[in-house]
């Protein structure tokens, strides 16, 4: 079967997959090595939380809306990946036992007007659960190859390092939000994607070629097996969960220490280089905003900007997002 390519795409085309249903063991796993904080991790720590129950990560909700976007069209088409995200909200948790199920809409075409042999299309993206409840909103832009065309690979500068990068011993007292300085940035260590994990992430949430085998990577417009962008933004959470761990210990030896909650979304994620089996990618998070929620007392939802750079200082990665924050003790 012919792939589809941006030609065969106009606005109005809705596209449906699923639904997959999503086990407890599978949001515990995907926490255990991305997002370990305790309402993701452990029923009975949950229940002291912000949250209140288990609940999976959202950048796992993101992943698996990934994962059912390949299965309704990018798997059949001649996806070239993603430049970025304009705004994704998690609406609603994802449960243990739920059933998700998406539907994908085509909002805009546009072909390349520098590159003739590609295009983008702009997409919308509605998650829900068996319930018929919404769990994620996200808009966003997918380039595909033009009929007839075949991008011709990259030169691709590969590093030669392996190995985990050892983690830092820094630590930085955790404010509460209500003292937290505006523009305070955090540096969240450096993490390297090696080949076997960047095809593991792949089978489970983004099937496609370049993130999948290495010998037909070259083949492709991006010349090497490089990491899905959604295990960039889930290394992120990685590298601030762990910076915040050393920051909580000590923080605690001196006075209290502030509780995180869940995050409600973010907007305009880019992914700016791709990143290959080998690179080395440091993060950094630098608080831009914070207010005092009218809804929850006692809690604040700071704005933070966050970017990564391969181990060349290029930049690879950025985004804008949120996250509830305890104001005060």
């Amino acid at each position: 079967m012919a792939l589809l390519t941006l030609d065969d795409l106009s606005p109005g085309q809705t596209y449906e997959a699923g639904p997959i249903r999503v086990t407890r063991d599978e949001l515990v796993a995907f926490a255990r090595d991305y997002d370990p904080q305790p309402f993701h991790l452990d029923e009975a720590a949950a229940t002291n939380t912000f949250v209140g129950t288990l609940i999976g990560s959202g950048w796992q909700t993101a992943a698996l809306g990934m994962r059912l976007l390949a299965e309704a069209l990018i798997s059949r088409s001649t996806s070239m990946g993603s430049p970025g995200i304009t705004a994704l909200r998690w609406v609603r948790p994802v449960l243990p036992g739920d059933s998700l199920s998406a539907t994908i809409r085509v909002e805009e075409v546009r072909p390349s007007a520098s590159k003739p042999d590609r295009g983008m299309a702009r997409l919308a993206m509605t998650l829900k659960n068996g319930r018929g409840e919404t769990v994620m909103t996200q808009d966003f832009a997918v380039l595909f190859a033009r009929a007839g065309a075949v991008p011709a690979p990259r030169t691709v500068e590969l590093a030669s390092e392996s190995g985990s990068v050892p983690e830092p011993e820094d630590a930085e007292r955790l404010s509460f939000l209500g003292q937290a300085e505006i523009g305070m940035t955090r540096d969240l260590g450096a993490h390297r994607f090696e080949a076997e994990a960047i095809v593991a992430f792949a089978r489970a949430y983004d099937p496609q070629v370049f993130h999948l085998d290495a010998e037909a990577a070259r083949a492709t417009h991006f010349g090497a097996l490089c990491a899905s962008g959604w295990q960039t933004a889930a290394v992120w959470m990685k590298r601030l969960n762990a910076t915040f761990a050393r920051d909580i210990a000590f923080t605690a030896r001196s006075g209290p220490v502030p509780q995180l909650g869940p995050s409600p979304g973010f907007k305009d994620l880019q992914w700016l280089r791709p990143v290959y089996a080998g690179d080395t990618i440091r993060y950094a998070s630098r608080l831009v905003d914070r207010r005092a929620s009218a809804s929850r007392p006692g809690w604040g939802i700071a704005t933070h900007h966050n970017t990564a750079q391969n181990q060349r200082g290029e930049p690879v990665f950025a985004f804008t997002g949120s996250v509830f924050w305890q104001w005060e003790p």
